[in-house]
C-alpha cells in the first residue's frame, strides 16, 4: 500500500512547483465558469468553509460536498464494537472506501471552482485510498463491499480517515490538501493504536498493530510531501478575480 503513496507523493509537486505565476491568469481565464459554479452554489444549503490553515476566511458555499454531509465526529470504536478478524477487515475496508469517495468529493468541488491543480490532487488521493480499499477485497477473497452488514458502525457519523468538509476553500493551495490528508492518516493511525489496546480478540489486536503501522508510514510520507510542497503566501485565500454575478 504504502509503494502507491511513494509514487503520487513524488509526481505530487511537479505541477505546484509552477503555481505561483499561472494561477492568477488560470483564475483570470475561467472565470466566467466560476462565477457559474458559484452562482449554482448558491441555491445549495449553505454552510461556513473554514480555512484549512486555521485562520478565519470568508464563509463560501461548497457545491455537493459541504451540502452534503454535516461535519463528522471523529472517535475511537465502541467497546466490543469490532470482535473478530473479519469484523475488523469490514472496517478497515470502509475506512479506504470512505475516505477515496470523499476526496473524489473534494475534487469535484474544486473542479467546479476551476482550481484544477488542488482537484487533481484530491483525486491522486482518492487513487490511492481506493487502490487501500481494492487491496483488502482482495486478500480477504470478497467479490464485492462488505459494508452493507448491521454490525459495520463507527462511533461517530462517519469513519476516521474521512475528511471533513469544512476544510475545503475554494481557493486552497496543494499544501492544504496535504493537511487535511496527514489529518486523515492520523486519525487513522491513532484509530488502530487504540483498538490494539482495547481489543478483546487476538485476530483483532493482531490486524490493528499491523494498520498502525501502515497508517503510521502513511504519515511520516505525507509529512516528506509536504516538505516539498511550497507554503502558500498568507494572502492565498484574497481572490484577485472575486466572481461578479449576473443580475
Amino acid at each position: 500500500m504504502s509503494t502507491s503513496m511513494k509514487k503520487a507523493a513524488k509526481k505530487g509537486t511537479k505541477a505546484s512547483a509552477k503555481k505561483t505565476k499561472k494561477a492568477t491568469a488560470a483564475r483570470g481565464a475561467k472565470a466566467p465558469q466560476r462565477a457559474v459554479a458559484k452562482a449554482a452554489a448558491k441555491k445549495a444549503p449553505q454552510r461556513a468553509v473554514a480555512k484549512v490553515a486555521a485562520k478565519k476566511v470568508p464563509q463560501r458555499a461548497v457545491a455537493k460536498v459541504a451540502a452534503k454531509k454535516a461535519p463528522a465526529a471523529k472517535a475511537a470504536p465502541k467497546s466490543g464494537a469490532i470482535t473478530s478478524a473479519t469484523d475488523f477487515m469490514v472496517h478497515a475496508y470502509a475506512m479506504e472506501a470512505e475516505a477515496a469517495e470523499r476526496y473524489a468529493e473534494f475534487a469535484d468541488s474544486m473542479e467546479m471552482h476551476n482550481n484544477l491543480e488542488v482537484a487533481e490532487l484530491f483525486r491522486k488521493l482518492s487513487r490511492i485510498e481506493q487502490r487501500h480499499a481494492d487491496q483488502i477485497l482482495e486478500q480477504m477473497g470478497w467479490k464485492r463491499s462488505p459494508v452493507s452488514s448491521a454490525s459495520y458502525r463507527w462511533e461517530g457519523i462517519e469513519g476516521p480517515e474521512t475528511a471533513d468538509p469544512t476544510e475545503l476553500h475554494y481557493l486552497m493551495q496543494p499544501y492544504h490538501a496535504l493537511q487535511i490528508a496527514l489529518i486523515n492518516e492520523k486519525r487513522a493511525r491513532d484509530f488502530f493504536t487504540h483498538l490494539a489496546k482495547v481489543a478483546t480478540n487476538a485476530g483483532v489486536r493482531k490486524g490493528a498493530l499491523e494498520m498502525e503501522e501502515e497508517e503510521a508510514e502513511h504519515v511520516r510520507l505525507i509529512e516528506e510531501w509536504l516538505k516539498r510542497t511550497p507554503k502558500p503566501d498568507v494572502n492565498w485565500q484574497t481572490d484577485q478575480d472575486p466572481p461578479v454575478l449576473a443580475d
